[in-house]
């Protein structure tokens, strides 16, 4: 029943984790459709809206090189030296003759020789009366005044009015002729009729089948050509009117409207692009990305079931294998499945197996051999108290017998094993001044054995005594000076001890006057207290290690609350160990 509830589980979780992984897929998915969409329907649009700018500054190129040649042409005639000299004459008061009259069509004609669709061109003087042709007719009547003002403003350059006012049919552009010999001053006035078929722009400008609509409008917003019938003068005119580069809806159809404006004529080019011509590959990359993701999603799906099927088989069967261990059996199981995962869980769970059975084994080895040896130290088991009532018999039968010094080295022997041994079970700190005194008594008993080989001080200031540190701390530091100070050397040896605050620290000080150590040994000895491996023949550096480590364990922390361990020694003269400490203590390690 359980194993059936067991599987009844697994099968709930797979599928909940196929429907977790399948929305997180979906998730991923449209965040990165989306964000691949606008990516490249932003790059389609710019591409679209660049290409048409370029299209537009194509067209009006095309347009400004025909406005360029007429200008070339009407250049030659109004510079051309018979031209010239005959409005000289004719500004000095002689009048051109017939026969000079006539010598001119060759002259004006140059244009329309080399420029199609130019419908006449016509020679004034600088009163407005016409030259040429022959019908004495004037210039005022035949374009407004204001553009006679203006071409002569513009001294030479060829100024386009726009549409004909007598021939809508045509374009109209005046030039005012410079007198050169006269210090360029006014002599006459060239009117050029163009054909507005010349300007119209037919087809498709990219030259990709591209259906744009195009517009020229004058300066005065009149629509001069257009190859688009449907749009009216007005619709062109409010076009032109609006400011920037926008989208405009004309009618059920929509474009994208690029102006240019013409430098030379003032006239203004307008560009209206189909917007489902542009967003034509946007709906082609929509549809990929939707279908891509539908078929993503079904091969995720089926995909998913079949490796969460092939993975749950062999998890079932290692289930199986792995609920025997809760009867207490320990078993390997055989090969589970061909998957690499799953051959690598079948070994891992084999090998846990072979080693919970050799640890078991192990256990019952090392329990069984820990019960005979608790049972060995039960049996030598001395009690502190029967040894501390022996010490005090011995110190009362020397006191009887007379011997008060043997008796005083009892009873500092006394106290110095009942500082040792009782303190273990209590707290691991205790006063400077109980340390202190327990240094006193060990260095009173090492006086039994140099006699007067030993010299020893204790010095302590008052603020410092209560101070707390950790019990025994100081007693290797002791013993250390003690071997290297006394033992070592002949002569008489001296230790001293020191104790004093200094700001928010206590400093502790054990000094010598023993062989000390050479800067190779003592560098040695500061490397083997740093990595943790200190060896020494008489223990004393190990004592110094375990020093250094208890105040690593009850002073934890950097700066003022760390404690600091210094050792300075010269080969010879000695060796001193510092320690300081914070005054207000450490913590309990």
């Amino acid at each position: 029943m359980r194993w059936l509830q067991s599987r009844l589980k697994l099968n709930t979780l797979r599928n909940q984790m196929l429907l977790g992984f399948l929305a997180v897929m979906l998730l991923i998915l449209t965040f990165v459709g989306y964000l691949t969409f606008h990516s490249v329907s932003t790059l389609l649009k710019n591409n679209a809206e660049k290409h048409i700018q370029q299209t537009a500054v194509q067209a009006n190129g095309r347009l400004e090189g025909i406005l360029e040649q007429i200008n070339s042409l009407t250049t030659l005639v109004s510079t051309n030296e018979y031209i010239q000299q005959l409005l000289l004459r004719d500004l000095e008061g002689q009048q051109p003759t017939f026969a000079e009259r006539q010598a001119l069509p060759p002259i004006i004609n140059l244009v329309q020789l080399y420029t199609d669709d130019i419908k006449s061109v016509e020679l004034y003087n600088k009163d407005g009366t016409r030259l040429y042709p022959l019908d004495g007719s004037s210039l005022k009547g035949k374009v407004p005044e204001n553009l006679i003002e203006l071409a002569t403003q513009k001294e030479g350059s060829l100024v386009w009015y726009g549409i004909d006012p007598l021939d809508p049919t045509s374009l109209l552009a005046v030039r005012q002729i410079s007198l050169i010999d006269r210090y360029f001053t006014t002599g006459g006035y060239l009117l050029i009729r163009s054909d507005r078929s010349k300007f119209a722009l037919e087809g498709s400008l990219s030259g990709e089948g591209e259906k744009e609509t195009i517009l020229l409008l004058d300066s005065d917003g009149r629509l001069i050509t257009s190859n688009d019938d449907t749009i009216s003068q007005e619709t062109a005119a409010l076009l032109a009117g609006r400011s920037g580069d926008q989208t405009a809806t004309i009618g059920d159809r929509s474009f994208v409207v690029v102006k240019q404006r013409s430098a030379v004529t003032g006239w203004t080019l307008l560009i209206l692009t189909p917007v489902n011509v542009i967003t034509q590959g946007i709906s082609v990359l929509r549809t990929t990305i939707v279908v891509s993701a539908v078929i993503g999603t079904v091969l995720f799906t089926v995909l998913s079931f079949f490796l969460s099927t092939l993975i749950t088989r062999p998890v079932f069967k290692l289930i199986k294998a792995m609920r025997s261990t809760r009867l207490g059996i320990l078993r390997t199981t055989e090969k589970a499945s061909s998957t690499m995962e799953i051959q690598e869980l079948n070994y891992s769970y084999n090998k846990m197996v072979d080693n919970i059975n050799e640890l078991i084994q192990l256990v019952y080895e090392k329990e069984l051999s820990r019960s005979h040896t608790e049972l060995k130290a039960l049996q030598a088991q001395i009690n502190p108290h029967f040894l501390f009532n022996t010490l005090d018999v011995l110190y009362w039968s020397l006191l009887d017998k007379d011997e008060d010094e043997l008796a005083g080295y009892v009873v500092a022997m006394s106290d110095l094993f009942r500082y040792t041994i009782t303190g273990q079970s209590e707290e691991g700190w205790v006063r400077l001044r109980d340390e202190l005194e327990h240094i006193g008594k060990y260095l009173y008993i090492m006086k039994v054995r140099f006699e007067d080989r030993l010299e020893w001080e204790i010095e302590a200031s008052p603020e410092v005594q209560d101070a707390e540190l950790p019990r025994l701390l100081l007693q290797p530091l002791v013993e250390n000076a003690v071997l290297h100070g006394v033992e070592s050397r002949i002569e008489p040896g001296r230790v001293k001890l020191k104790a004093a605050r200094e700001g928010e620290r206590i400093v502790i000080t054990v000094e010598d006057d023993g062989i000390g150590m050479d800067e190779e040994k003592l560098s040695s000895l500061m490397e083997e207290l740093d990595s943790g491996r200190v060896t020494s023949s008489k223990a004393s550096g190990v004592g110094i290690a375990n020093v250094q480590k208890r105040l690593q364990l009850f002073f934890p922390g950097t700066g003022e609350h760390a404690a600091v361990m210094h050792i300075d020694s010269q080969k010879g003269q000695g060796t001193t160990i510092s320690i300081e400490i914070p005054v207000q203590g450490g913590t309990m390690p």
